[in-house]
């Protein structure tokens, strides 16, 4: 990897997430950040492209662009393929996986497409093809425009590498991580969260509060891609002081197997001393000693008719209790519904945009601080 390489690199985002993943690029200092469809450009050399996994907490995946040409056939796309220097960016012993796609081009044969790619590297570089690899290279035609990226990250940026137990329906870590940027925290303020499930939403601000970078226990693909530099990686990766707090992040649940899972996982992560959890209903929660600061929650939505009358008496004793208990705290809810979430009676602020969760369209409804 040429250290003076100038890459341009794709920053997956949630979709309906991307303004808030522009904005953390940008606080993070990421050259050239720039929105387009489906999340952020930036410009910079490897260690940046490594940075950007190890420290962004919005983002999914992070793409590096290595070739991009127009082909209207399989043979233009095959001698157009064997140009590309592929031996810059793969390692001939490590096995690589092609995945295409095609849209609106006159290549409309995505398989076809990839049996091209996957036979100009096996021949030019002699890397081993496996739908088994841990690291993929991605070709993209749309309007006969061929677009070639290695996934720098492997397994999806959600996944930290530090948290074993997973409750029902988890929201994943990178979603929370962004509504609680949207919510305005900033790490200096107490959360409460009172529907934890396993925790995700107060371990993911205890780590923003101590600056933990959210990749700091896992493997990344990038780390088998030629001429990468294990030392420098190590120094990033270790390098970054942890800031000693004294805020205390608290989550509550009235299942007793999700409240476990919570503690264990924010012992995983380090964030024990930071974290507090405990088995209560939504009507016994209180604030926590000091200053105001932010609910949030992801309370269950039901999927199925008849859930929702069930579900509003929930959310409106739900309300109740913030508006009777928890004056100058602001509250965050994320929910699929907006008649639920106008049940809990609270001043709600306009509704964040549509946000994607596997499949279930939800938003964030945000209020001011409660009188």
């Amino acid at each position: 990897m040429d250290e003076k390489h100038d890459l341009e690199y794709f920053l997956v985002a949630t979709p309906g997430l991307e303004a808030p993943l522009l904005a953390e690029a940008v606080e993070k200092g990421f050259a050239g950040a720039k929105r387009v469809p489906g999340g952020i450009t930036c410009h910079g050399d490897w260690p940046e492209v490594w940075r950007a996994n190890l420290s962004l907490r919005g983002v999914n995946k992070v793409l590096v662009r290595i070739a991009s040409f127009p082909a209207v056939h399989l043979a233009q796309l095959d001698k157009r393929a064997r140009k590309v220097p592929w031996s810059d960016f793969l390692r001939p012993d490590i096995p690589v996986k092609v995945e295409a796609t095609s849209r609106k081009s006159r290549i409309y044969h995505a398989g076809a497409a990839r049996q091209r790619i996957e036979t100009a590297i096996s021949e030019t570089l002699g890397a081993p093809i496996s739908t088994e690899a841990g690291l993929r290279v991605l070709l993209r035609i749309e309007k006969d425009i061929c677009t070639l990226s290695i996934d720098t990250s492997g397994e999806p940026l959600h996944k930290r590498g530090h948290k074993p137990a997973v409750a029902k329906a988890p929201m994943r870590e990178t979603m929370a991580a962004m509504f609680l940027r949207e919510c305005g925290f900033d790490g200096s303020e107490p959360v409460l969260d009172p529907m934890c499930g396993s925790g995700t939403f107060v371990i993911e601000a205890a780590e923003m509060a101590m600056g933990l970078n959210p990749g700091r226990s896992r493997h990344f693909a990038f780390e088998d891609l030629r001429g990468f530099d294990a030392q420098r990686w190590a120094e990033m990766r270790d390098g970054s002081p942890q800031a000693q707090i004294d805020a205390v992040f608290v989550g509550s649940d009235r299942n007793a197997g999700a409240i476990e899972a919570a503690k264990a996982n924010a012992e995983h992560a380090g964030v024990a001393a930071n974290t507090r959890f405990f088995c209560r209903s939504v009507s016994d929660i209180k604030p926590p000693p000091g200053q105001a600061g932010l609910v949030i929650v992801n309370p269950p939505y039901g999927a199925r008719i008849g859930d929702e009358k069930r579900l509003r008496s929930l959310y409106g004793s739900f309300g109740k209790v913030l508006l009777s208990r928890f004056t100058g705290w602001r509250v965050g809810i994320v929910t699929s519904s907006q008649s639920l979430a106008r049940a809990t009676r609270l001043p709600l602020l306009p509704a964040g945009p549509i946000v994607d969760h596997g499949g279930t369209k939800i938003r964030l409804y945000r209020t001011d601080p409660l009188p």
